[in-house]
């Protein structure tokens, strides 16, 4: 199923003010329905190496699939979409890509990448991520935040150890406790929502929303909404503008119509012969 009419994608990336190269990575494929985002870390280039792997394994890897077999295809032991199947495995294994790569060659020891990925299909979206990259929606005038950071500013909140006012001057922005290619297993976050047209899902490293309010960013992207990449541009900058202090990363995906998948074995064989 080509998604390319029912989505709009725009995406942007910059190294910041403060730091040499990127690190982060990003990938999109609007006839898939996807879109995936990290944000390496590690000495000398390992980051940039383990966040190129995670991007390139999983989109190269689901856009083979995602022709082979429909994400919407519910499997029968879990009454799950057969997507969400697909998203774990190729998770899966792009960390064990990064993680034996770090073993056996000493100048990428100890790299690793947070991500963020979302795939459409059925008039939904699934995202998967690990660490503190994000994934945000705007609907109408609605800003939230869909994920939940995987870090230890995270926990401190959530245990009442410090207020979200004092989370914005802690030395402990960048200490994630989950990331991929650390480990030899780990367990990405799975959350499914209903998609609605005119809906706004923004993905972005934290070089975004450590130097932008989470408020100055919905503003822009209900101010910009109507130019993708106008928006993408503008954030970026706003990152800069506050300091650049790290990489900075966006990609934006807007909802233009509703994509239902083919139901009735009539529209699965139309949708075979296409």
């Amino acid at each position: 199923m080509n998604l390319s009419q029912a989505i709009e994608i725009a995406s942007c990336s910059d190294p910041g003010i403060v730091r040499s190269h990127n690190e982060d990575s990003i990938a999109a494929d609007a006839a898939k329905g996807l879109v995936v985002l990290a944000d390496g870390m590690g000495g000398y280039n390992a980051g940039e190496v383990a966040s190129g792997m995670a991007t390139t394994v999983i989109t190269t890897e689901l856009q083979h699939l995602l022709d082979e077999d429909p994400p919407y295809r519910m499997e029968p032991g879990t009454g799950k979409a057969h997507g969400e199947t697909l998203l774990r495995d190729q998770i899966a294994k792009a960390n064990t890509s990064i993680y034996q790569a770090a073993q056996s060659q000493p100048q990428y020891s100890g790299m690793g990448t947070t991500l963020v990925v979302a795939m459409f299909y059925d008039n939904k979206v699934t995202i998967a991520h690990i660490g503190d990259s994000r994934a945000y929606r705007l609907r109408g005038e609605a800003f939230e935040q869909l994920t939940r950071d995987h870090s230890l500013l995270q926990e401190q909140l959530d245990s009442g150890m410090i207020t979200p006012e004092q989370a914005k001057f802690s030395q402990n922005k960048n200490l994630v406790t989950r990331a991929l290619g650390i480990d030899p297993t780990v367990e990405p976050e799975l959350h499914v929502y209903e998609t609605r047209p005119g809906d706004v899902y923004l993905l972005c490293s934290d070089g975004l929303n450590d130097m932008v309010t989470d408020e100055d960013i919905g503003m822009t992207l209900q101010t910009l909404s109507a130019n993708l990449r106008l928006a993408a541009q503008q954030l970026v900058q706003m990152a800069n503008d506050s300091g650049g202090r790290d990489n900075v990363s966006v990609i934006l995906v807007r909802v233009v119509r509703d994509f239902p998948a083919p139901r009735g074995w009539m529209s699965r064989f139309f949708s075979w012969l296409r």
